[in-house]
């Protein structure tokens, strides 16, 4: 039997011990290039234009790295991110 061949429970009783390592989750909805000179007049009530139009996915990003792209939704109160898309990653 080699490491590949684990069944369900076993594999579920391993990846236990990576469940409390906390990570890092943000949402993008989009970026902006400006000038520090441009950055100092900004003030209250300011428009920053982003780089993505109204209803285009947002990305989602886990400790840094793409790993889906989703829609902003509300949920009560507060914001949330619903993921669409989970972007394949090129690592091997």
């Amino acid at each position: 039997m080699d490491g590949g061949d684990l069944d369900g429970p076993a594999q579920a009783k391993d990846l236990e011990a990576i469940y409390d390592i906390p990570v890092q989750i943000s949402a993008v909805l989009g970026k902006s290039a400006m000038q520090v000179s441009q950055l100092l007049k900004l003030g209250r009530g300011a428009v920053v234009e982003l780089d993505r139009k109204v209803g285009e996915a947002i990305d989602i990003y886990v400790n840094n790295r793409l790993v889906a792209r989703g829609e902003v939704v509300v949920v009560e109160d507060r914001l949330g991110v619903t993921m669409t898309e989970i972007v394949k990653s090129d690592r091997a």
